[in-house]
């Protein structure tokens, strides 16, 4: 009988922080395309993938932090692996937030670059939870 706690307490802490960091992520990147749709000749084809690809983050966050939560309360390999490839899927699209919009802000750059370090500081912990779940 095993009665050893495997969970991460970081990752939990982490996981909760990187959901109401997100909200405050989303709301102001998406605050900051609208004043660069109004400030700069902001080409349509270029406003709508800028757009697609923030809400297309917002629906991959909620199944990543879900199953994040899961798979380390859970102490399953399963779901925090598949919240880690989602993890995969939301950093691609914060480099694309980062390096290929329209207008990249300086705002931009801090809000994508707080948001990737955490993507990279929950991706280990995970990878952590996962070899201690596997063992």
């Amino acid at each position: 009988n095993n009665s050893y706690q495997l969970s991460s307490l970081p990752l939990h802490i982490l996981l909760y922080v990187n959901g109401v960091y997100y909200i405050f992520y989303f709301l102001a990147t998406l605050a900051m395309i609208i004043y660069k749709s109004q400030v700069f000749s902001y080409p349509d084809e270029f406003l709508v993938p800028d757009l697609a690809v923030l809400f297309l983050m917002a629906v991959l966050e909620v199944p990543r932090l879900y199953l994040g939560f899961k798979g380390n309360l859970t102490e399953a390999e399963a779901p925090l692996g598949l919240s880690l490839g989602l993890t995969v899927g939301s950093v691609l699209l914060c480099v694309y937030l980062l390096l290929w919009q329209s207008y990249v802000l300086w705002a931009d750059v801090l809000l994508n670059a707080v948001l990737l370090a955490s993507y990279g500081l929950e991706s280990g912990l995970k990878v952590t939870a996962i070899a201690a779940f596997v063992s």
